[in-house]
């Protein structure tokens, strides 16, 4: 085999090996013939939303082993093209046969990252919450930075973005913001970015023009729907209602429309102000509360699995996972895989898709690997 084509077979190779992994192949080969089996049982569906979560499950499992296997064939057929011009001196056939590689490597690594999106609440919706850190203004500046950012990563993927809370910042910038980001696999992927982000740039806010370090963090847990049951004691929860305002300062509504809901227990505090009425704030920040503690536990269950249980309040001031470095130099790079870009200009303005392709692989290999961009 020609070297050019080597690379790519050893390419493709590796994104099958990872997403075989992921499934833990033997086990998903199984379970998928367990589900084919019950679908064939007439009282399936007399349990309609057990039958809905089975066939989906069916739909990721079939969509995941298919491709592996299509990948695999199409790579042997492409393998036989080269062999074949090069054995018999066609040129014009081995190079078809190498350009086939070349895409299915290709292919390969995109579909590798989809396959990668298997937890529980991966293909949900998200919430992220965006808070500035310490420093005022050029930290509030930092955080609307990064509001915008992830705006237009949604906007990449063809996902709708809903403001559910804003609070603006004194001068310029904001305090926090809750984004609601609708699209297939939205969580599973914005999930990646929950941790501390750092800024290192020279200030627009100094005089003097010096270099000042900021921090924000994101934290992303999954919208859920009514079938999952989290059970809240109503005398756990602290509720306050004030008046709304949105982006520039501007009130929303002249009434105590928003609400902030404050569990007790765990301390952990969601707001909504989306809408004009208070009634449908509340509803929305207790869907947001019961959202939150969902990813609570899945975290848990996620990390006692991997022998790797660390709180959750550990992903907050401290626990940096990217910096952006705009001068001296221009990068950005992610502390947790080592992946870098030398474009932070492009990251910012949401090309986020390699580094969360990187979080995603690591997940399963347990190592800092480099992965090529989700198409």
């Amino acid at each position: 085999m020609r070297a050019e084509g080597q690379a790519h077979i050893d390419r493709i190779e590796a994104a099958l090996a990872l997403v075989r992994k992921s499934l833990d192949w033997d086990r998903a080969l199984r379970r998928l013939d367990e589900l084919n089996a019950r679908v064939e049982d007439p009282r399936l569906w007399d349990n309609p939303k057990a039958a809905e979560a089975l066939m989906r499950e069916r739909r990721r499992l079939e969509a995941s082993v298919g491709t592996v296997k299509q990948i695999t064939a199409e790579m042997n057929d492409a393998i036989e093209f080269v062999e074949m011009g090069d054995a018999e001196g066609d040129d014009g056939i081995a190079q078809e046969g190498l350009s086939s590689l070349a895409a299915l490597a290709a292919r390969a690594d995109s579909d590798k990252v989809q396959a990668l999106l298997s937890g529980e609440a991966d293909a949900n919706d998200a919430y992220l919450e965006v808070h500035a850190g310490a420093g005022g203004t050029e930290s509030q500046d930092w955080a609307e930075m990064l509001q915008r950012m992830y705006t237009r990563w949604a906007e990449r993927h063809g996902y709708k973005v809903e403001m559910v809370d804003y609070h603006g910042g004194e001068q310029a910038g904001i305090k926090s913001c809750t984004l609601l980001i609708k699209g297939e696999n939205a969580y599973g992927y914005a999930k990646t970015e929950s941790g501390v982000h750092r800024l290192v740039r020279i200030s627009p806010y100094d005089s003097s023009a010096r270099r000042h370090t900021s921090f924000s963090s994101i934290w992303v847990y999954p919208v859920i729907d009514d079938d999952i049951d989290i059970d809240i004691k109503e005398s756990d929860l602290k509720i306050d209602t004030y008046r709304a305002s949105g982006a520039g300062g501007q009130h929303v509504n002249t009434t105590d429309s928003a609400v902030r809901i404050t569990h007790v227990p765990t301390g952990i505090i969601v707001a909504s102000q989306s809408d004009r009425s208070q009634h449908k704030n509340r509803a929305t920040a207790m869907g947001m509360l019961k959202a939150r503690m969902y990813e609570a536990e899945l975290a848990k269950r996620e990390a006692a699995a991997s022998g790797e249980y660390q709180a959750k309040n550990e992903i907050g001031w401290g626990h940096q996972i990217r910096s952006y470095v705009l001068q001296p130099y221009q990068q950005v790079k992610d502390l947790r895989t080592g992946t870098v870009s030398t474009a932070p200009g492009d990251v910012l303005d949401g090309d986020l898709d390699q580094f969360m392709a990187a979080v995603l692989a690591q997940k399963v290999t347990g190592e800092a690997v480099s992965v090529e961009d989700i198409d």
